[in-house]
């Protein structure tokens, strides 16, 4: 409740700041509309930014899905076999020295204007993130538990699934909470090289057009997807992994 009441007291402060700024400058609302401004564009283009906002979520959470599944399936093959971290460690190396814009004209040519671009360019930058954690936390299993196990006679794969992957599930959500909160820029970078909907596209119309209120009304509404995303993923983690409660100092647990 108090981290609750801190973040809503900080988020006034920041408004408050924000429309004193335009005040005292005054600068047109085409360079810097106000809060008042972009909560009356909210009011005002709600269906608007429902529809073109619904289209951006649905390709986050699918993105996201995808990409959490690929990279998930990547590790385990990449801790399994030593071929395959052969070979599909140089891919996962190429996927991040590639910029994702240079990319992402590519994936619009070959998938087309619609959903099916934007999800693959999300997929690209989930995926490094998911697999270098799981992979990183297969790797890191404590070497008593192994030879415990080779004792008793356990396969290779018996270990993998039974002790390694379980133990490696901390650093997984670590991974996938990484991934909620860069999943929006994947989406809207492919909205901007080409679509007909999506927040992305929302964004350029609206600056050609100089509706700066609208403008920042979609990159408000992208943020609470974001934020909404990140949180939902944290609590769902908590969950998955009650074995393992979050250490904090003394000090920062009673403030």
């Amino acid at each position: 409740m108090r981290a609750l009441l801190r973040a809503l007291v900080t988020l006034a402060v920041l408004v408050a700041g924000w429309q004193a700024l335009v005040w005292a400058t005054g600068l047109p609302r085409y360079l810097l509309p106000g809060p008042l401004a972009v909560a009356d564009a909210m009011r005002r283009q709600a269906p608007l930014l429902w529809s073109h906002g619904l289209t951006t979520l649905t390709e986050i959470l699918v993105g996201l899905v995808a990409g959490v599944a690929l990279g998930g399936v990547s590790a385990l093959l990449l801790a399994r076999f030593r071929t395959a971290r052969r070979w599909l460690m140089p891919l996962l190396l190429v996927s991040q020295a590639i910029p994702v814009f240079a990319l992402a004209p590519l994936l619009v040519l070959w998938l087309g204007y619609g959903m099916a671009s934007k999800i693959a360019m999300a997929v690209l930058v989930i995926y490094f993130p998911v697999t270098t954690a799981l992979f990183d936390g297969l790797r890191r299993t404590d070497p008593g538990w192994l030879d415990l196990a080779r004792t008793m006679g356990a396969s290779p794969a018996a270990i993998l699934w039974r002790i390694r992957l379980p133990a490696a599930l901390p650093a997984f959500w670590s991974g996938v909470r990484v991934a909620a909160a860069v999943a929006p820029i994947g989406a809207v970078i492919g909205e901007w090289v080409g679509s007909s909907s999506g927040l992305g596209y929302l964004m350029l119309h609206a600056n050609a057009r100089m509706q700066i209120d609208l403008l920042f009304a979609a990159v408000l509404v992208l943020g609470l997807f974001a934020v909404t995303l990140y949180a939902a993923v944290d609590a769902l983690a908590r969950r998955a992994l009650p074995w393992q409660p979050d250490t904090q100092p003394a000090e920062d647990a009673n403030p």
